[in-house]
C-alpha cells in the first residue's frame, strides 16, 4: 500500500508562483518514478511533470520553461515549482508513483489532490 499527500496549492494571480508538495509513505521502494498530474473542471487526468529515480525528468509541452519537478534525496517527497502562471494551469493536482525503464509508466495509485486556481 502507498499513501500520497498533496498540499500546496492555493489561489493566485496569472504570472505568480505556487509549490506543490508531495508526501509518499507505505511499501515505495519498488517506484522508481514520482509525477504530477492534473484534472481541469471536464477534462480528462493529464501528465504534467515526471521524475525518476536516476534523475530523469519529463515535462508537458505547455509547462516546459515554467514547472520544475524535484525529489528529495531519500525519494519520499516530490515537488513541483510552479512559475509564470496561467488561468489555464487551474486544475485540481495530484501525484503518483511508477516506473521508468527508458519510458514513464503511472498506473496509480493516486493522492487525493490539492486545488491550483490561477485568477484575477
Amino acid at each position: 500500500q502507498v499513501q500520497l499527500v498533496e498540499s500546496g496549492g492555493g489561489l493566485v494571480q496569472p504570472g505568480g508562483s505556487l509549490r506543490l508538495s508531495c508526501a509518499a509513505s507505505g511499501t515505495i521502494f519498488s517506484f522508481s518514478a514520482m509525477a504530477w498530474y492534473r484534472r481541469a473542471p471536464g477534462k480528462q487526468r493529464d501528465l504534467v511533470a515526471a521524475i525518476a529515480s536516476d534523475g530523469t525528468t519529463a515535462y508537458a509541452d505547455s509547462v516546459k520553461g515554467r514547472f520544475t519537478i524535484s525529489r528529495d534525496n531519500a525519494g519520499y517527497r516530490v515537488y513541483l515549482q510552479m512559475n509564470s502562471l496561467k488561468p489555464e494551469d487551474t486544475a485540481v493536482y495530484s501525484c503518483t508513483v511508477g516506473h521508468y525503464r527508458s519510458a514513464f509508466r503511472f498506473d496509480g495509485p493516486w493522492g487525493q489532490g490539492t486545488q491550483v486556481t490561477v485568477s484575477s
